[in-house]
């Protein structure tokens, strides 16, 4: 019968080899996670030390989330400038995506509007792209949004039941009043919508146009400190936590 993961006699490399050097510790660590049956090969939780594995094939699970084996695979958090429009290469000529990642050949995922900022992520993983794109997945994503006006009470109730746009309707998982004046409010918004320029065409619906909008979340990863055009790669506990997500 054979092991999952398995290669079969010598072959392969050990799995706390392969754990280390995707990083997950030391080889001793290593060893530690798989004698207190946190690591998973092939589905199946494994606690033997000496178990070979072929990285090329083997599916990795360490505490339930995925573990990147693929060297060449990259995921990279961006924020993305307002004025920069979300793609590779612009034919009218307008600030792209190509002049903030240099040579990386990597395709974002989803996208925000010219006018909008903040976070967007950037892969070479088609499947992990193709899941964080596919609405069934339902990944949350977070807006901090400067909208007109003091907003009235009702607004966030009425964005939680759903409202009905000119493509259909849509509704928000969470909202918070960040501050509020008589000239502008900040509000925070979470929803899984993916729709072109969803989060602005809901405020307009609601008498509140939107001056300044910001993405600060998608699922697990967080703008965080980045400034506006800064880079950094996805890698670990996060992007373990972000495949979760999309059931890898």
């Amino acid at each position: 019968m054979n092991e999952p993961g398995g290669s079969g006699g010598a072959e392969g490399v050990r799995l706390q080899k392969v754990l280390a050097g995707a990083g997950l510790g030391s080889r001793r660590a290593c060893e530690e996670l798989i004698a207190q049956g946190r690591v998973q090969v092939d589905g199946e939780v494994v606690r033997e030390q000496g178990m070979r594995v072929d990285p090329t094939t083997v599916v990795l699970h360490v505490d339930g989330m995925r573990v990147q084996l693929d060297p060449d695979l990259v995921t990279i958090a961006l924020h993305k400038p307002k004025g920069v429009v979300s793609s590779m290469h612009d034919e009218k000529g307008r600030p792209d995506l190509s002049g903030l990642v240099a040579d990386r050949r990597v395709f974002h995922v989803g996208r925000l509007d010219a006018d909008s900022e903040g976070l967007l992520l950037l892969t070479n993983d088609g499947e992990l792209a193709h899941r964080l794109a596919h609405p069934s997945y339902e990944v949350t994503k977070t807006y901090v949004v400067t909208v007109e006006g003091r907003v009235k009470p009702g607004v966030g109730q009425a964005l939680k039941r759903g409202i009905e746009l000119d493509d259909g309707p849509v509704r928000v998982d969470a909202y918070t009043v960040l501050e509020t004046s008589p000239r502008r409010s900040l509000v925070q918004v979470d929803l899984h919508e993916g729709r072109n320029r969803i989060v602005r065409r809901m405020f307009d619906a609601v008498g509140h146009p939107v001056t300044r909008l910001v993405r600060t979340r998608i699922g697990p990863v967080r703008l965080g400190q980045l400034k506006p055009g800064q880079t950094r790669v996805v890698a670990g506990n996060e992007l373990g936590a972000l495949m979760a997500a999309v059931d890898l």
